[in-house]
């Protein structure tokens, strides 16, 4: 049996995201917070493991529109911005513009539904070529358009000016996903408050990056219309009963979660100020939770500090030439760069 006569040629052409879990004792690699919500699986206990989710998440959304200063009713669970980007293409179809290099699933997940995708490469410093992502929506009219800001890998947020143009320029034609992934660590305000003023706009938020990795929760914030649409190809029961029960907990945690993030942003900014001193090393700015940084020999570096105990993310066929840290801890960050003086 030739199992490639039985597979979709999209599907055969597709290299699967690759997130190998490398034992280490530092673990910079996956940009995770430092900080765990241990103490919220207290909650738990009075869970039903017998019965079903809440279908609707309400407990969870409810406290989210509160954050957010939205209704329930604009908000759309998900298992992780995984999962949402797959409804969303789903539901709306493509072809699917992206910029380059950014998160990873936005291109993964278009050619796994068989959309055709338009990856821009992004300028030198990193922000988006406006010009050319205009011409582009103008001629090829996509579905969805994914914006990642602060972006992953680079760090930086992308100019609020350009993406406004874009949203305007799309909106007869295209919705604008603006993935906030990370805008709890830039200095930005983000784009929630430009809801109502553009109908094409979707935000996407995840618990992931501020210590909820392990739940699995991302939400997305548009207009009532949009979300009734993309919750008609949600799995029923798709968020379960855990991880809603440990979410609206740490959400509440409001101090405790502002504190954390304070942290990891101080934590940030010493840890690029000791990368600009090393000879070599080329840090590029961050408002996210993770450097960039360019080496001259970024395998050997890689490597050196595996060996060490120090696990960061090699950027190979991303952005040649550069690894990823992700901010630790105070004491994480210092064996992080001990280990990169050494090596």
């Amino acid at each position: 049996m030739n199992i490639r006569e039985f597979v979709r040629p999209n599907v055969f052409s597709l290299r699967a995201y690759s997130a190998k879990d490398i034992p280490c004792k530092v673990k910079l690699d996956a940009n995770e917070s430092p900080y765990s919500f241990s103490d919220a699986f207290k909650t738990v206990k009075s869970i039903k493991t017998n019965r079903y989710p809440d279908p609707e998440a309400r407990g969870l959304r409810e406290l989210i529109a509160r954050e957010f200063r939205v209704k329930p009713e604009n908000i759309l669970q998900g298992n992780g911005s995984d999962e949402l980007i797959y409804q969303l293409v789903t539901t709306f179809g493509g072809p699917v513009l992206y910029p380059v290099p950014t998160f990873l699933m936005y291109g993964i997940i278009s050619q796994a539904l068989g959309e055709k995708r338009i990856a821009i490469p992004l300028n030198e410093e990193f922000d988006l070529d406006s010009r050319n992502i205009l011409m582009r929506i103008r001629r090829e009219k996509p579905g969805l358009i994914f914006l990642s800001t602060p972006n992953n890998p680079t760090g930086n947020c992308f100019s609020t000016e350009n993406i406004l143009k874009i949203i305007e320029a799309g909106s007869s034609t295209s919705l604008v996903v603006v993935d906030e992934a990370y805008q709890p660590f830039a200095s930005e305000r983000g784009f929630i408050p430009f809801l109502n003023d553009y109908e094409n706009l979707i935000i996407m938020r995840t618990l992931s990056k501020i210590g909820l990795a392990g739940l699995r929760v991302g939400f997305l914030i548009a207009r009532e219309e949009i979300i009734n649409e993309v919750n008609k190809v949600r799995l029923p029961f798709n968020l379960n009963s855990f991880s809603q029960a440990i979410a609206a907990e740490v959400i509440k945690k409001k101090t405790l979660l502002k504190g954390h993030i304070k942290s990891i942003i101080s934590e940030r900014g010493k840890l690029f100020k000791e990368l600009l001193k090393i000879k070599g090393i080329r840090p590029y700015p961050s408002e996210a939770n993770f450097i960039l940084f360019r080496v001259n020999d970024p395998d050997m570096v890689y490597n050196n500090l595996l060996r060490r105990g120090v696990l960061v993310r090699n950027m190979k066929g991303i952005i040649d030439g550069c690894l990823r840290v992700t901010v630790g801890t105070p004491q994480e960050n210092i064996l992080f760069l001990k280990a990169l003086k050494d090596s």
